[in-house]
């Protein structure tokens, strides 16, 4: 009597590919990257080790694959806050961050992932902290575009506060419990900041 032989499940490597990162995405931001181990990885996607290292070369890897998704995610954020506003960059800076202000409310909400990568890895030279650097430096440039479209007499300047008050915000959505009182004066903060920088304070 042939005993039957038992299927080998198979995963395709683009699919694997999609449950790693989705597996990544979740774990290191909700633990952190240090704290999460390959095993931890492969066992929530559903895979196995060789299937991880043949998609990804290392733990870094797979670490810079998420910031990548990370800050492919926040612009998405960033510009649908935009686009609710068009040719009005007032409006456009106080939407990011209304918008932020609810996000960073809501229960499952662990800050800023840069923010949090930052933390980890303390050498800036290492490839994850030039990733934060750059989205950093990308937010910092798209809030002075908007200042000086909106006619800030220091569109640097103001663009260098709201940058430290949104910080500020991910930093309290995690610091102050409860929150919400902390957050709901991101906005009012902010208004009181552009309306100085563009002359609509008296």
């Amino acid at each position: 009597m042939t005993t039957p032989k038992t299927e080998r499940k198979v995963t395709a490597a683009a699919d694997a590919q999609s449950q790693i990162l989705a597996a990544v995405d979740e774990l290191f931001y909700r633990e952190g990257a240090r704290a999460v181990g390959v095993d931890a990885v492969v066992k929530r996607a559903g895979v196995n080790k060789m299937s991880l290292y043949r998609q990804f070369e290392s733990k870094d890897g797979l670490l810079l694959h998420y910031l990548a998704r990370r800050d492919e995610k926040f612009w998405s954020y960033f510009d649908a806050s935009l686009a609710k506003h068009p040719g009005a960059p007032k409006q456009q800076l106080l939407q990011f961050m209304t918008d932020l202000a609810k996000r960073a409310q809501r229960p499952d909400y662990r800050g800023c992932p840069f923010v949090n990568i930052a933390a980890e890895f303390p050498d800036p030279t290492h490839p994850a902290r030039q990733a934060v650097a750059a989205n950093k430096t990308r937010l910092l440039t798209q809030l002075q575009e908007l200042a000086e479209a909106a006619n800030a007499k220091d569109a640097p300047g103001l663009a260098r506060m709201l940058l430290l008050l949104i910080e500020g915000a991910y930093t309290a959505s995690q610091t102050c419990i409860p929150n919400g009182d902390v957050l709901q004066a991101l906005v009012p903060a902010a208004e009181c900041l552009i309306a100085q920088a563009c002359g609509d304070l008296t």
